[in-house]
């Protein structure tokens, strides 16, 4: 006879038992599935930061997935969902640097780099797990037996053999480029790592006077200060206004030196007043004109940020932005200052601390593109990788058309060092979780794992890094295994505040999951999560989600506590019970049509329809009416059909919300025979 329930659900109780079973059974590990699964489904955990904790995006993002491999487990498949952390190179440096210098008010330079590295490695070995807890309190069935971390040994040599490969096709080269630098951080970017505030601003009207005769040519600039790094004005060669001042000269205001007048296509006659200052080392685009033209490069911001040697003695080593207010103070002492308005525009700034990016001239190490980025959209036009939402192929593949060589080195000293005799400088981040699909699975070498579980199947991601890492995942598949990583890509919503707002920590408008989870339950956290993604682009995060996630876990108990005192004696049948009256008919199908709809609804990804579909059936069709009509009855067929729907109920339930329905489950009267943790039971449609 089965244990009878306690008459209050105490989720916390709940989740911690079941979560310690969990951890015994290691179902999650698929060498220890049953036989029956054999065909593999293979999910990657998109890595977190080493220094990161569980936010929002990481909650919907492992709900989602935790969801859909349940679901594939219990239809017998060799699930593997495999764990991992990045490195996170600039933001582990960064909280490492913050660390010393608040404790023993050093930095990493007072250090040297191998003592501040074991600093580094010493920060890891105590925080670089926290978010693998977490994960097991959100009730993640990840194998953490295969558990990986962007610099393992192994992983090491998985990215320097793919340097090497690059380096050998020639598609690896040094150069000196305009790149986006980071003064705080002390490192270049790639432009995919940018994020873009809105700023109050004011467009500068600064006239050049011409050295020939009267007059002048106007210029409007958001940057004055960088008019030190000017080497030519450029106008459209066909605009009429500035036709007779090609070639022509203007003398550079505040300095002694004189720049020409150059005709060059690129320029908008209808922006602005038809004049651009070009600033080639500022500039992407100034730099192209700077380039076509044969100009000099002058530097007038350094790599800390600030004026450099280049500009007059008067405005050295000032901060950038002291710099352009003196700046413009003395335009409008001498003069050259016509105008100012004020404006509001997007400004780049660093993707981990803020800080607004410049764009400055360095010697960095690029990785040829053209090739790969074919690849990539090569796998995608082919339906090789099919991305849901189906609109984003299009952005994916446009991005892939207009793709630059890709930055990759960065000034830095934690990550994986380029593997060239005498080279500083470590390789960004991104190039090594690029190869995160085959590199965990022990790949350059020739593993097991590597034959079993490549290609992968499912991968999932927030639309801002469907650039930074999933069409760099897919062109390294093609490039190192001739295979696509995966066959489908889920681009999830993006959790907001209910205002509409980021969810940010710095802005006080973000949200701490494990606070939800302490408050409400694991399962009620993922059920209002699960329960808002019904294909929109972004979820206004409404917390009365949750709190009817936690009244429908309290309905499953009660109906089940009921059931199984209603059904004393009987046992959860093998098959469907043949009905007794129009009721059980019903019932019957109304939960096989429930069944039917949830798993299409899983299997097209329709996460939140799933769960309101099948909520609906369970509360209202089996709870409100069925288990009323049986009340009055004690015969046996009403007790087995009871029993039989209770049990397809909670393992249909199981993807969702598999704490309580796992401890519900131990407490169903099952026949000894057909026994089976609830993590591998059937799948009720099979």
């Amino acid at each position: 006879m089965a244990k009878e329930l306690d008459k209050r659900y105490d989720a916390a109780a709940t989740e911690q038992k079941v979560g310690a079973r969990w951890d015994k059974e290691g179902l999650a590990n698929p060498d220890h599935l049953p036989q029956r699964h054999q065909e593999p489904f293979v999910v990657m955990l998109p890595p977190p930061n080493v220094t990161g904790s569980l936010h929002m995006g990481h909650a919907l993002e492992d709900s989602l997935t935790d969801c859909l491999v349940r679901f594939r487990r219990m239809q017998g498949r060799r699930t593997l969902w495999l764990p991992g952390t990045d490195h996170a190179g600039i933001a582990t440096q960064r909280v490492v640097e913050k660390k010393i210098k608040k404790e023993r008010k050093q930095t990493r330079f007072d250090l040297g780099r191998e003592k501040f590295l074991e600093e580094v490695w010493a920060w890891k070995e105590e925080y670089g797990d926290r978010i693998y807890q977490q994960l097991k309190r959100l009730g993640a069935s990840l194998d953490f037996s295969r558990a990986r971390f962007t610099m393992d040994e192994a992983y090491v040599k998985a990215v320097e053999t793919a340097f090497t490969h690059y380096h050998e096709k020639g598609w690896i080269y040094q150069g000196e480029r305009i790149t986006n630098w980071c003064a705080r951080c002390g490192t270049s970017l790639s432009d995919l790592e940018l994020e873009y505030e809105e700023k109050k601003d004011f467009l500068y009207s600064i006239d050049y006077p011409l050295t020939q005769g009267k007059g002048s040519v106007t210029v409007a600039t958001t940057r004055p200060e960088t008019m030190f790094g000017d080497t030519a004005i450029a106008v459209h060669p066909e605009d009429k206004r500035y036709k007779d001042l090609i070639g022509q000269e203007v003398k550079l205001p505040l300095t002694d030196r004189t720049i020409p007048i150059i005709a060059d296509a690129y320029i908008d006659r209808e922006f602005g007043t038809g004049a651009l200052k070009v600033t080639p080392a500022h500039d992407f685009a100034d730099a192209e004109i700077g380039e076509r033209h044969e100009l000099p490069s002058i530097q007038a911001i350094n790599e800390r940020g600030r004026m450099s040697e280049h500009v007059p003695e008067t405005y050295r080593d000032m901060k950038v932005g002291e710099a352009q207010k003196q700046v413009v103070k003395d335009l409008e002492a001498g003069g050259y200052l016509s105008g100012i308005e004020p404006l509001t525009h997007n400004v780049a700034v660093c993707y981990r601390c803020g800080e607004r990016i410049e764009p400055l001239l360095s010697k960095q190490w690029f990785l040829k593109m053209s090739e790969l980025a074919t690849a990539a959209a090569k796998a995608y036009e082919e339906g090789r990788v099919r991305i849901e939402p189906e609109r984003w192929t299009r952005v994916a593949l446009e991005r892939l058309q207009n793709e630059h060589d890709w930055c990759i080195s960065r000034q830095l000293w934690w990550g994986h060092k380029i593997p060239i005799d005498g080279e500083e400088d470590v390789l960004d981040t991104w190039f090594s979780s690029a190869l995160w699909p085959f590199a965990t699975l022990g790949w350059p070498e020739k593993t097991d794992d590597l034959a079993a579980f490549y290609p992968g199947h499912w991968m999932t991601s927030a639309r801002d890094i469907l650039f930074l890492w999933i069409n760099r995942m897919v062109f390294s598949g093609m490039e190192f295994m001739e295979a696509a990583p995966f066959t489908e890509v889920f681009i999830h919503p993006t959790v907001l505040t209910k205002k509409g707002q980021r969810m940010s920590k710095s802005l006080g408008t973000g949200i701490d999951p494990i606070e939800l989870i302490d408050q409400y339950g694991a399962d009620a956290t993922r059920f209002g999560l699960l329960w808002q993604t019904t294909g929109v682009q972004d979820i206004r995060f409404d917390e009365s989600a949750i709190a009817a996630g936690r009244k429908f876990c309290n309905k499953v108990w009660n109906a089940t506590r009921y059931v199984l005192m209603s059904a004393e004696g009987a046992s959860v049948p093998e098959a469907a019970p043949e009905p007794n009256t129009d009721e059980d008919r019903a019932i019957l199908e109304a939960y096989q049509q429930a069944v039917d709809a949830l798993t299409e609804n899983l299997d097209r990804l329709r996460f939140g329809q799933a769960l309101e579909g099948f909520y609906e059936f369970f509360w209202h069709t089996y709870c409100d009416v069925y288990l009323e009509q049986t009340k009055l009855r004690s015969d046996d067929t009403a007790k087995a059909v009871l029993l039989y729907v209770l049990a397809g109920s909670i393992r249909a339930l199981h993807p969702f919300i598999p704490f309580i329905t796992d401890e519900l489950w131990e407490h169903l009267p099952h026949n000894k025979a057909s026994r089976l943790s609830l993590m591998v039971a059937h799948w009720p449609k099979e």
